[in-house]
């Protein structure tokens, strides 16, 4: 995601509509897109602020309330196809999430997918 625009810019846009300019006409005059100006004008009207809302993940999902059951069974039972840990996960808490989420989640955690290279070298060396 990009950043916000400035809060100067987001004032000077509103009150240009405020004296009676279109929105269309706002958007020419400062260069931004109307639906920026649309949802500065519904923003206002909604929180009575032009302050950036938080952009990205607040750290709310399905898979946060159960961290400590999954850690368990990692623990327990290591190495499982996500798609064998999806179908625990909702057999067992009755949570129904994308293997990609589960993905993601162990991820963050520091568990990789990665083969070992060194494992899997071939005996000869290349020429």
């Amino acid at each position: 995601m990009g950043k916000p625009h400035p809060l100067e810019l987001r004032e000077r846009v509103v009150a240009f509509v405020d004296e009676g300019h279109s929105n269309r006409e706002a958007a020419r005059h400062f260069r931004v897109s109307p639906r920026f100006v649309n949802d500065m004008i519904k923003l206002r009207r909604q929180t009575g602020s032009l302050k950036p809302l938080p952009q990205g993940n607040t750290g709310r999902g399905k898979l946060r309330a159960h961290e400590g059951w999954l850690r368990a069974l990692i623990a327990d039972k290591g190495d499982l196809p996500l798609d064998q840990i999806r179908l625990e996960l909702e057999e067992a808490v009755g949570v129904s999430v994308h293997r990609s989420s589960i993905g993601g989640w162990l991820h963050r955690l520091g568990f990789s997918h990665k083969k070992n290279s060194a494992r899997h070298r071939d005996a000869t060396p290349r020429r």
